[in-house]
C-alpha cells in the first residue's frame, strides 16, 4: 500500500499543476479586462468573463461597453442585459451611445426601448441624434422624380408649391411607426387639399403660411415614427390655367357631340330620302302593272260581251 502513496501524490501533483496552468492561462488572458472592470466599477468578476467566452461572446466588448455606460452614469444596465442584446445580434455599443446621447440630452429613453429599435433593423443612435437635431424633409422628395405639389384652386388656376417639412424622431412609435414616406405622403396630400379649396390663386400667393398652417393642424404625424416641427412653403409657382383649359376642352367637346348629332339627323334625313325614293318606285310600278291590267280586262269584256252592258249603262 506503500508503494502507491508516490504515485497518488503524483497524480495530485499534476492535477494541481494542470489546475495552475489552467488558471495562469486564464489570469493571463482576463486579468486585463478584469482590472479594468474593477478599477472603472463595472463590476464584472472574472468568472463572468470565463462564462461569457463560453457563450460565445466576446468579453472585451462587453467590458468596454459597459465601462463607457457606468462611465457615463448609467448604472442600470445589467452585464446580462448587454450578453443578451449581443446574443441577439444587436449592437450594444450603438445603444449604449445612444443611451448616454439620450441621458445628456434629457430624453426619456430607457435599454428595453432601444435594444428594441436596435434589433427592428433602425439606427437608434441616429433616431436619437434626430430627436435632439430636427432634420428637414423635401415635400416631395426630388429623388422620386416629381419637384413640386402641383394642385388647382377653385378658380382654375394650377399653383405648384414646394414644401419643406421639420421633423424629429418620436422614439416611443419608432418600432413600429411610419416612415419618412408617410410623411411626405400625407403633407402632400394636405398641401394639395388646401390650394384646392382655396377661393382664388391670389389667396394663395398672398398667405402661403396658411396652407402650412392648415396642413400642420391635421395632425398628419399621427403613427409615424416622427413629431412634425414645422411645415415651410418654401415656394410657389403659378402654372397654367386649368379651368379655362377644361372650359375649352368642354366647349370642344360640345361641338363635336354636336356634329355628331348633326351628321347623325342628316344621314338619318339621306336614308330617309332614299327610302321613299324607293318606296315611289314601287308605288309607281304597282300602278304600271295595274295599267297593264286594263288591255287584259277590256278584251275579256269583249269576248264575253259585257262592254256593251257597261257602256250602256254608263250612258243612262
Amino acid at each position: 500500500m506503500s508503494d502507491f502513496w508516490p504515485v497518488i501524490g503524483f497524480v495530485i501533483a499534476a492535477i494541481a499543476g494542470l489546475i495552475g496552468l489552467v488558471f495562469l492561462a486564464l489570469f493571463a488572458r482576463y486579468f486585463k479586462l478584469w482590472l479594468r472592470g474593477f478599477v472603472t466599477r463595472a463590476r464584472i468578476g472574472p468568472m463572468t468573463l470565463v462564462f461569457m467566452s463560453l457563450r460565445k461572446v466576446k468579453p472585451s466588448v462587453i467590458v468596454d461597453t459597459k465601462i463607457m455606460a457606468v462611465q457615463a452614469g448609467l448604472t442600470d444596465i445589467t452585464t446580462e442585459d448587454m450578453e443578451a442584446h449581443y446574443l441577439a445580434g444587436g449592437n450594444i455599443r450603438n445603444v449604449v451611445r445612444a443611451l448616454i446621447a439620450s441621458h445628456r440630452a434629457k430624453i426619456s429613453l430607457n435599454w428595453d426601448t432601444a435594444a428594441a429599435i436596435d434589433l427592428a433593423g433602425r439606427n437608434v443612435m441616429e433616431a436619437v441624434q434626430t430627436s435632439v437635431n430636427p432634420k428637414v424633409i423635401d415635400c416631395p422628395d426630388p429623388r422620386k422624380g416629381r419637384l413640386t405639389l402641383d394642385a388647382v384652386a377653385k378658380d382654375g388656376i394650377q399653383l405648384r408649391a414646394r414644401a419643406r417639412v421639420t421633423v424629429r424622431t418620436n422614439l416611443a412609435q419608432l418600432v413600429g411607426g411610419a416612415t419618412e414616406e408617410t410623411i411626405i405622403a400625407r403633407v402632400g396630400e394636405a398641401i394639395v387639399s388646401a390650394i384646392g379649396s382655396s377661393e382664388t390663386y391670389k389667396a394663395v400667393l398672398a398667405d402661403p403660411v396658411s396652407i402650412a398652417r392648415t396642413a400642420l393642424n391635421k395632425g398628419l404625424d399621427s403613427q409615424t415614427a416622427y413629431e412634425i416641427v414645422s411645415i415651410d412653403i418654401a415656394d410657389v409657382d403659378v402654372g397654367d390655367n386649368i379651368g379655362a383649359r377644361l372650359l375649352a376642352d368642354q366647349a370642344e367637346a360640345d361641338v363635336r357631340i354636336a356634329r355628331a348629332r348633326a351628321e347623325e339627323r342628316r344621314a338619318f334625313a339621306v336614308a330617309r330620302d332614299q327610302e321613299m325614293t324607293a318606296l315611289t318606285q314601287e308605288n309607281r310600278a304597282a300602278v304600271v302593272l295595274e295599267e297593264a291590267e286594263i288591255p287584259k280586262a277590256m278584251a275579256d269584256a269583249y269576248r264575253s260581251g259585257n262592254l256593251r252592258a257597261e257602256k250602256v249603262d254608263t250612258s243612262s
